[in-house]
Parts: structure tokens; C-alpha cells; sequence
């Protein structure tokens, strides 16, 4: 072929690493169009384009070169995987086989799209979601149901409970990128899994009470606590875990209500009713997506006082990350309910870092966004929001943030490297 595409790193690398992108042998300030592609394991498509010009040597290297147009414009080097779309609407990206990578096709051509010529050169990103050295371990301890991630090395290493949401079954691909930065990972499951409740109904925490037993007696967990990882009704779910249960040292929120939601909780003699709703206030568009941002009830209101979780029980400190275009709720405002509670209560004031465009599904980073998608549970489209840029940045800034909280409140480290850039 006419040019020669470089990766670097070469090869494997982690799904959350940036990766560089250089073309050599164009003719100086040759127009070409760049164009990604990936088949997730059900065989959905996924694709990106971008418009470049080489520079006077005929090199082009995206660390360095704007794009031109397509997918989106400007210096973007991870442009090309952050903005993946998929082929037919409404389909997210998951990974659901983390021992299997996900194979990103990236093709050069001619000219720029739409009159774009013959193929110059192509290559093949293998993006993985093991690092080298590390092990899954399915988790089936008494009623406990996961897998739990363990970085290469004898350990022991700093654990978390990583938790997501109304959807069910078990997702293993953002506990598995987390423990390649060194920590002991249980991606837990709660409903809609093997021999666990098919639908979200009355949970009860002596459930996620076992899972904390299980990592802070597991040889590889660093105690004396572990930490919670929580997104959506998974975060709701950290923040009763935090405020009733022992050995929890710090807990991170993914736009997290701070009421209890969606069906009741017990724990032992206590139960804790869901945030009330209006379903009269759901907002259906004209393709038939679903808005739910005002359907939930305040949780301020005497009437939902009781859903409100007591977070300032909990011992450790918490980070809310809070993306400021979330269509399914108003985490915001839930946000700085929990930070006035708990200054109310004399509790230090939590961390709390808004995304302007940002929407509710905050992913690890390079994962493209997916502004609305068909709910595994509903079996319709609901709208999620965020804007395809400033989520992209977003996610990798969460990522470094999640990181940095943990290694500081788990293991006393200050900083850790940063993936960006």
C-alpha cells in the first residue's frame, strides 16, 4: 500500500489507554480521509471518519493534526474511537466478553469523503479489557454472585465493589479496566443473573453485606475497608451500603440519587420506601424515547423524606461525579442535597466534580457516547443526553479522578499516572 499506518503502543493495549496514530509515506499536504470501524459480539457496526491533510513532509499524526471535518473537527487524536457511532440507532457499546478484545479496524484513503479514492493503508487496533498477568475469577460464594479481578503480583491489593444499575445482569468490563491500575475489583451482580431475583424487587442489603464479607476476607483484598463504585441505581445503592454496613472506606457516585429508588430496601428491622414518581410527567419524543428527568418525586418533599438515604452514617468520604446534561434524573440536585446534608450533620463536605454535556452514562474512557439506547430491563429506548466532545473528555478525566480517590483513600498513594493525551 501507498502509506504506512503506525500505532503506539504496537499491538495489544488496554481499552482505556490512549493510543497514537501517525501516517507516513502521503505526499506532501496530501487530503485523506481516516475511517474506524468495530463489530461489538452481537455484530452491531460502529463507525468513525475524519477528514486530514499530511503536513509538508507527507506525515500525518493526529497527536498534531486538526481534523478537517467528518465525525468531528479539531485536535482530537482518540477522535476516531470516541466518536464511533453505531450502524443502526439506539445500540450502545458494552463489552460483554472482557477476555476476548474488541478489533478496531482503521482505514486510510484517497481524497476526502464523500469522493474519497483508493485505500492507502490500514491497520488493526486491539483494544483489550485484561491486562497482562491479571485474572478473573468468577465469584459463586453463598448468595454472592460477580467476578472478581485481580491485578498481576502477589498483592494484597486495595479493593472495590463496582456496582451498575437498573439493567441487571453483571458487567465486567469497567472492573476489569479498573483493576489494571492496581486494585482487587468484585463486579458484583444483583438481579437479573443466574439464580438471583429476575426483576428489582425489595432489596435487601444483607445481600451487598455478604459481597464486603467476602472481599475483606479474600486473601488478595487489602483491608481494613473497601471501596464502593456505584453508577445510577447502583449509585443509590453504594450510598445505603456506605451508611449501614461496615468496612466501607470511600465510595465514588456516577450520577447517584441521593434517595433510595425504583423498589424498597431492608436492612434487618429497617425498611426504606422508594422515591416516589409521576409517571404523567414521562416525556415520550417524536421517535419514541423515553425522558424520565422529571418523573421523580423531591426528594426534599415530607412525602419522600423517608426514601432519603442517611448518608452522613457512613464513615468514609465520598466523590459524586455529576454529568450536567443527565437526561434520566436530576443528579445535579441530588448532588448537593447529599453535600448540604452532610454539612447539616457536621460531616466534611464531599467531592463533587460537574461535566457541563455531559450525560448519565459516564463510561471509562474512549468508550463512545451513547446519547440514547433501548433498556435491557424496559425494552424501550430512554434518553441518556450528553454531547459527543465534552463526554469524551468527560470520561477520561473521571477515569484519572475515580483512580486517584481510591489509591489515596485505599492504599495512602497521592497521584497516579495520568492517561491523557
Amino acid at each position: 500500500m501507498a502509506a504506512t499506518v503506525t500505532l503506539e503502543p504496537a499491538g495489544r493495549c488496554a481499552w482505556d489507554e490512549p493510543v497514537r496514530i501517525t501516517v507516513r509515506g502521503l505526499s506532501p499536504g496530501q487530503p485523506v480521509t481516516l475511517r474506524t470501524s468495530l463489530r461489538d459480539e452481537n455484530g452491531a457496526l460502529f463507525r468513525a471518519r475524519a477528514l486530514y491533510q499530511a503536513d509538508a513532509d507527507g506525515l500525518l499524526d493526529l497527536a498534531r493534526a486538526p481534523a478537517l471535518g467528518g465525525s468531528f473537527t479539531g485536535l482530537e487524536p482518540m477522535g476516531l474511537l470516541w466518536a464511533l457511532e453505531p450502524e443502526k440507532p439506539l445500540v450502545r457499546l458494552v463489552k460483554r466478553d472482557v477476555e476476548t478484545p474488541f478489533a478496531v479496524e482503521l482505514e486510510v484513503l484517497e481524497g476526502h469523503e464523500p469522493d474519497a479514492g483508493r485505500l492507502l493503508g490500514r491497520a488493526v487496533l486491539e483494544r483489550h479489557f485484561l491486562r497482562p498477568g491479571m485474572r478473573r475469577v468468577p465469584v459463586r460464594a453463598g448468595r454472592v454472585r460477580g467476578t472478581l479481578f485481580l491485578p498481576p503480583g502477589a498483592g494484597p491489593f486495595p479493593g472495590i465493589i463496582d456496582l451498575f444499575g437498573s439493567g441487571g445482569g453483571l458487567c465486567e468490563y469497567r472492573a476489569s479496566l479498573l483493576a489494571g491500575h492496581g486494585f482487587a475489583v468484585l463486579a458484583l451482580a444483583y438481579f437479573k443473573f443466574e439464580d438471583l431475583p429476575e426483576y428489582l424487587d425489595d432489596v435487601h442489603l444483607e445481600y451487598f453485606e455478604e459481597a464486603i464479607d467476602f472481599m475483606l476476607q479474600h486473601p488478595k483484598v487489602k483491608g481494613p475497608g473497601v471501596g464502593l463504585l456505584g453508577f445510577s441505581k447502583g449509585g443509590d445503592l453504594c450510598l445505603s451500603m456506605a451508611s449501614f454496613l461496615k468496612g466501607i472506606t470511600a465510595t465514588v457516585l456516577i450520577n447517584s440519587c441521593v434517595a433510595n429508588t425504583i423498589t424498597p430496601l431492608h436492612y434487618k428491622d429497617m425498611f426504606f420506601p422508594s422515591l416516589g414518581s409521576d409517571p404523567g410527567k414521562l416525556v415520550v419524543t417524536e421517535s419514541g424515547v423515553l425522558i424520565f428527568l422529571d418523573i421523580w418525586d423531591n426528594p426534599l418533599e415530607e412525602l419522600n423524606y423517608q426514601s432519603i438515604i442517611p448518608l452522613e452514617r457512613a464513615q468514609g468520604p465520598f466523590l459524586f461525579l455529576v454529568g450536567m446534561d443527565d437526561h434520566c434524573w436530576k443528579s445535579e440536585f441530588y448532588a448537593r442535597i447529599a453535600s448540604e446534608r452532610l454539612q447539616a450533620h457536621g460531616k466534611d463536605r464531599p467531592q463533587i466534580i460537574y461535566y457541563p454535556g455531559t450525560g448519565h452514562c459516564i463510561e471509562p474512557p474512549y468508550f463512545p457516547l451513547c446519547r440514547a439506547s433501548v433498556h435491557t430491563v424496559l425494552g424501550q429506548a430512554i434518553l441518556h443526553g450528553g454531547e459527543p466532545k465534552a463526554q469524551s473528555r468527560a470520561q477520561v478525566d473521571a477515569w484519572q479522578e475515580i483512580q486517584t480517590f481510591f489509591h489515596k483513600h485505599l492504599s495512602g498513594k497521592k497521584s497516579v499516572p495520568s492517561s491523557k493525551m
